[in-house]
């Protein structure tokens, strides 16, 4: 929750491949104060069901720039593992995942709350200011 002196955020994955949330996957929340400080793990989350994280970190008083890390090679390597064993004619041996991360920074101001969704799919990915 944001105050006037903090910023907050949330966040969602929507895999844009199926239409629908991405589950599990590990989120990382850092912050920093200005653009020459260093960056300060806050902890993090993992999305639910609704591919939602609930449960960030709140951020440090001062905070000016956000970056969440998301840790997104697991849950397309679970994907192909299901996919592979529904279908097992249609083992691709490709590299795996084309992105293993996705690291999103911005810039936060005191008051504001920044919803900060990602649309994923196995080779490629969009983010968005949201409400």
């Amino acid at each position: 929750m944001s105050t006037s002196t903090t910023a907050s955020v949330s966040t969602h994955i929507l895999d844009t491949s199926v239409g629908r949330p991405a589950e599990g996957v590990a989120v990382q929340l850092s912050a920093r104060a200005g653009r020459a400080a260093d960056w300060e793990a806050l902890g993090g989350s993992a999305t639910d069901a609704d591919g939602r994280c609930k449960d960030l970190p709140a951020l440090p008083e001062g905070t000016t720039h956000v970056r969440l890390d998301f840790a997104v090679e697991s849950y397309f390597e679970k994907k192909q593992a299901d996919a592979q064993q529904d279908a097992p004619a249609n083992r691709d041996s490709g590299p795996g995942v084309f992105f293993p991360e996705v690291a999103i920074t911005f810039a936060v101001v005191p008051g504001e709350h920044y919803h900060v969704p990602l649309l994923l799919n196995p080779f490629g990915y969009s983010v968005y200011r949201g409400s």
